[in-house]
This record gives structure tokens, sequence and C-alpha cells, in this order.
């Protein structure tokens, strides 16, 4: 596969991208950069300048909202394959409000700002794809908030757990495999705990078979009870 059909084809597996034509989509991929990252590698820092959308092809990436002590951020989202990131600086042309770090080895599509503008111009599908993605992001963080406004810790986790396994695997139900690149810091920062505490909650979890840990995986074994568990 060239460069270029590579490029194609990653862009059809992102929701901005999928009802664009393929001539925009060809036009598009000719101005793509391919970056990689290793895994703790910072894509960019929150008060960075934004003037690229990046695209995931591979691995994943979390969304770390710094402590202004200096502990470890809040993470207020976690993507993948097809995923993009660093719109809003691109709309706004204000630094970026957030940092984007690399969770394990990960292969991305710069999409640069000149070029991203001419596309939301001219591309009317291209426009509603990137209102839906705003607003997803948007229903993202008010259920981040949710959590961490009406649930306690354990609910929390088993919620996120859920969160992640429905946004991988929208229709399994019964021994939902995650690959599980989190550690037990990520977790911890995403739900606003410690590790300690984590570690502990995924310990009475694994003991009511709510969860199993594998080697860089984590299986659901009733994604239904394990949401249950996570109202009560």
């Amino acid at each position: 596969m060239t460069e270029s059909s590579f490029a194609i084809e990653a862009l059809r597996r992102c929701a901005l991208f999928a009802q664009v034509d393929d001539e925009i989509l060809a036009l598009c991929a000719s101005t793509l950069r391919i970056r990689r990252y290793r895994k703790n590698e910072t894509v960019f820092h929150q008060g960075d300048p934004g003037d690229s959308l990046y695209i995931i092809e591979s691995g994943s990436v979390k969304i770390v909202l710094p402590s202004p002590e200096g502990e470890e951020g809040a993470i207020i989202a976690t993507l993948s394959r097809g995923d993009f990131f660093g719109e809003l600086a691109l709309l706004d042309r204000a630094p970026h409000s957030a940092t984007a770090v690399a969770i394990e080895p990960t292969e991305a599509l710069v999409l640069q700002r000149d070029r991203f503008d001419v596309l939301v111009e001219t591309e009317p599908l291209l426009r509603r794809a990137l209102f839906s993605g705003l607003v997803t992001e948007l229903r993202r963080l008010t259920g981040h908030v949710e959590e961490l406004h009406f649930l306690d810790l354990p609910g929390r986790l088993a919620s996120r757990i859920v969160r992640l396994a429905r946004e991988s695997q929208p229709d399994a139900t019964t021994n939902v495999r995650l690959d599980w690149p989190f550690t037990q810091s990520d977790l911890a920062a995403m739900i606003g705990g410690t590790r300690q505490t984590v570690n502990r909650l995924l310990a009475e979890m694994t003991a009511q078979d709510l969860v199993r840990l594998e080697r860089d995986a984590l299986i659901i074994p009733d994604l239904d009870r394990l949401a249950r568990a996570a109202e009560r």
C-alpha cells in the first residue's frame, strides 16, 4: 500500500471524514504528515499553539488536564484508532486547552491548519461531521462531570470501564475483551482517585467476577452487570 492510499484509508476510518467523497479525501491525504510517538510521549502540551488536527491511525492517546500543583492531572478522554483531536485549537486559534499524551506506541496523521480551514469552508459534509464530533466531546465531558459529582469511587471506576467498553465495542455485551494499555495511575487520573485505591477496587471487582485482568487486556464477563454495579 502506498503512503497516499494508506492515508486515504486512515481518513475513511475517521468519523470526521467518513462522508467526504474520494476526490476530497485524496486531496486531503496528499497534505497529511505521518507522525509516530513512543509510549508516554507528549503530542502537545496545554498552552502550546494549535496548528494541526490529529487523526489516530494506530495506538491510543489520553487527553489530560494538568494539575496546577504539578500532581497527576485529570484524564478527560482516551482516544483510539479513527478518533481525532486538536480541533478545538484549530477552530478558535487559541492555545491547546489540554495536554495530549500517547498511552502506547501511536501513529497519527497530521492535517495542518491551512488545509483544514479550506476543507471546512468548502465541504458541508465535513462541517456537519465536525459539529457531530464536538457534540460527542461535549457529551463525554458532561458524563465525566456527572460521574465525579454523583458517583462514589467504585461507581466511577465501573462506569469508566463500561464507557471504554461501549466506545470500543458498541454491540458487545458478554466476555468483552479490551486491549488494556492503562496503568493504575491512568485509571486514578480518570476517576479522581489514587493509584492505591484503584488497585484495591480492581481487586474487589475481580473477586466479584465483574472483570478479569490478563496481560495487556481486561475482560468483562457481563457488561450489563458491570453497568448495574456502577449505579449502586
